[in-house]
């Protein structure tokens, strides 16, 4: 059975407790070789121990001290799950950048999940460091774009052979293909996301992605006309013409008007 080192980062220690025995319980991949209440705690146990994973609190009270060991991943080469009640921005944020988080209180089936990422990222960074690389360059990602409240323009891929990072002004549009996505590039390339279409839906900027069809997600900025001659497409700037589903028209026709 493959294994991975973990250390607990929780200001809580009841909170501390309870991860360690439900981790020792229903994931036995994970050996918990260490807990810390705060950052500082949490430096000295990764100099120390040298951990390949740290479940995180990222709300030590304040929400920032869990951002700031953000800045050691680099230094400790360990990969970070988030244990938070954090909702919205930061989850929308989590995962667009792919990165591993359980929600408060922890569900069992959640954590499972979220071991099973660490082992497969573990993987990948044993295959190519490159992996590794863009892992941190996530976090990176991940950390301003939770302290400064800002949508993010990169989006991580994790996928069998690696991790790719999409900057999102390079996506022409995106088509659902039963329960994956094929995201085509303003290059005329194509990447096949095992995601599905509604999850990019929920991740994408709202302002600048529009869902013109049960298959079709559009880059508005790449859009160039509207017809509404035998029936409605969205024009792209690669001559492409993409059906608008009649049940969107008239709320594409406003968003478009308040470009």
């Amino acid at each position: 059975m493959a294994k991975i080192t973990a250390i607990i980062v929780d200001d809580e220690e009841l909170a501390r407790e309870n991860l360690q025995m439900l981790l020792e319980e229903f994931c036995p991949e994970v050996e918990v070789i260490g807990k810390g209440e705060n950052v500082e705690q949490a430096r000295e146990l990764i100099i120390e121990r040298k951990p390949e994973a740290v479940f995180l609190d990222i709300r030590m009270p304040s929400g920032e001290e869990g951002l700031e060991l953000l800045e050691d991943a680099r230094l400790g080469n360990f990969q970070i799950v988030f244990v938070t009640a954090f909702k919205e921005h930061a989850i929308k944020a989590f995962n667009v950048n792919s990165i591993h988080y359980i929600l408060k209180p922890i569900d069992i089936d959640d954590l499972k999940e979220a071991v099973v990422k660490l082992l497969n990222y573990k993987e990948l960074f044993l295959k190519d460091n490159s992996n590794l690389e863009s892992y941190l360059e996530s976090l990176k990602n991940l950390s301003e774009t939770i302290h400064y409240q800002n949508e993010s323009t990169k989006i991580t891929v994790a996928h069998s052979k690696g991790i790719k990072i999409i900057d999102d002004n390079t996506i022409l549009y995106l088509e659902g293909d039963g329960n994956c996505t094929n995201i085509h590039f303003t290059d005329g390339t194509s990447f096949f996301d095992t995601r599905t279409l509604k999850v990019y839906d929920n991740i994408l900027n709202e302002n600048k992605f529009y869902r013109i069809h049960k298959k079709h997600i559009i880059n508005l900025e790449c859009l160039t006309d509207y017809i509404s001659d035998d029936g409605s497409y969205a024009q792209l700037q690669n001559g492409v013409k993409l059906p608008v589903a009649r049940s969107r028209i008239s709320d594409f026709v406003r968003t478009l008007k308040s470009l």
